[in-house]
């Protein structure tokens, strides 16, 4: 058992059902920034996860993406893309990283685990990013296939055939059509935040050069569709 490491290594691989041929991956999802920027501070390196952290968004991205593909073929582009963002969000990453307690494995500094960073979503989904990069990189796509899919597929059904998940930005377009006034409805970029590799938007929908709803998530896209979700809000759409 690695010091800062509560739980050992073998015992995370048998929650996810991999054996990793180079534990080094493992330990490095697991290491967060803190705990590197301490042992630093005394003489030590120790990789951080943030690099594995910008692989797995993409790792997961690409497997949700031909999930969708695969098995929603007469679902169009512009309604794919939002079902994606809406179930690959810190939200649903920290559920998945919590369901394995991952939190429990991660080396953090010590001010880090006295403000809770081993339950703080952000942290939670950033691990689990890391996590599906070290897989990947020791084992391919396979198994990551093999560990991710049956966490977010549920998910994915909760959102694309429950009807949970609504296109807010062609709500909103069809609405403001429904006036005929020809008004001009558009979203605009306000702000960008965050390392390259893990950007904040802060979007605006603006109704006529009117601020009516506003969103951030990750991507320009989710949120494009919170700023239309909180702009029906405002005109008494649920």
């Amino acid at each position: 058992m690695s010091e800062g490491l509560p739980l050992g290594l073998d015992l995370l691989e048998e929650r996810i059902g991999y054996k990793f041929r180079d534990i080094s991956f493992l330990q490095t999802a697991v290491t967060h920034s803190s705990f590197t920027n301490e042992q630093k501070a005394h003489g030590i390196a120790a990789e951080c996860n943030e690099r594995m952290e910008f692989l797995g968004d993409s790792v997961l991205s690409i497997t949700a993406s031909e999930y969708l593909f695969r098995h929603y073929p007469s679902t169009a582009e512009g309604e794919l893309s939002p079902i994606r963002a809406s179930v690959v969000c810190e939200e649903t990453l920290a559920k998945l990283a919590s369901d394995i307690d991952l939190g429990s494995f991660l080396r953090m500094g010590h001010g880090e685990e006295l403000t809770s960073g081993r339950t703080r979503p952000s942290i939670l989904a950033d691990a689990f990013e890391s996590l599906l990069a070290a897989i990947y990189l020791d084992g391919g796509f396979g198994p990551v296939k093999e560990f991710l899919l049956p966490r977010l597929i549920p998910h994915i059904r909760a959102h694309a055939e429950k009807g949970r998940f609504r296109d807010y930005k062609t709500q909103l377009q069809q609405l403001i059509q429904q006036g005929g006034s020809g008004d001009i409805l558009e979203y605009v970029t306000v702000g960008e935040s965050g390392p390259m590799h893990m950007r904040v938007f802060d979007v605006e929908a603006r109704l006529n050069s009117n601020v009516i709803g506003h969103g951030t998530a990750r991507s320009k896209r989710a949120a494009e569709q919170l700023a239309a979700k909180e702009a029906l809000e405002l005109f008494g759409e649920n």
